[in-house]
């Protein structure tokens, strides 16, 4: 019997690329699904990519101690700027999981920047995002393309971004373990 904790994608799962994906886009990436329907397709945002661009680069911020790094959430619209946070006082915001939330209220969320309550800490912003038309995912899942985690998410906040595919692995254990360890190219090992 297959373990659907691992196999089927919902909003707030995990996608970590397989060690030998070979697309520069996704290689060795962890990717946040925010929204997943069967029907509409898939949303979802790339946590280990990084950009050399802050906040204050793209808009204008009203507190000097508070300037997040940028995150390339993915190949589509660069010129899009999303969020995730542990905001649950965010309005608008949708649940993702146990302390995880995708969106709300942006000028709201400004309000509370430049006011100090919100930390860099408690919030991850991206440009752009990575999507799939309707069965895309799930033709590359049965590629094994990706794997499937809805248990790590809430684990995003405390885990380098650099170093987040690889730990993520090693978490789930077992054979995922082994492949955390799967060398960039495999022709110099």
């Amino acid at each position: 019997m297959e373990d659907t904790s691992l196999t089927k994608p919902q909003n707030g799962s995990l996608l970590i690329s397989e060690p030998f994906l070979g697309d520069p886009n996704f290689e060795r990436s962890v990717v946040l699904l925010c929204s997943h329907n069967e029907k509409e397709g898939t949303f979802g945002l790339v946590l280990n990519r990084k950009s050399n661009l802050k906040l204050s680069d793209v808009i204008d911020i009203y507190n000097d101690s508070f300037d997040a790094e940028l995150g390339i959430g993915g190949p589509v619209q660069y010129n899009t700027l999303h969020y995730v946070h542990r905001l649950s006082e965010l309005p608008q915001a949708i649940k993702l999981g146990d302390n995880l939330y995708w969106g709300g209220d942006f000028e709201m969320l400004r309000t509370m920047i430049g006011s100090g309550i919100v930390s860099t800490s408690d919030i991850k912003f991206f440009l752009g995002y990575s999507g799939w038309t309707p069965g895309q995912l799930q033709e590359e899942i049965d590629k094994n393309v990706w794997i499937v985690n809805n248990n790590a998410a809430n684990k995003l906040f405390n885990l380098e971004a650099d170093k987040l595919w690889r730990s993520v692995l090693r978490q789930m254990g077992g054979k995922y373990k082994v492949l955390s360890n799967y060398p960039l190219d495999p022709r110099l090992n």
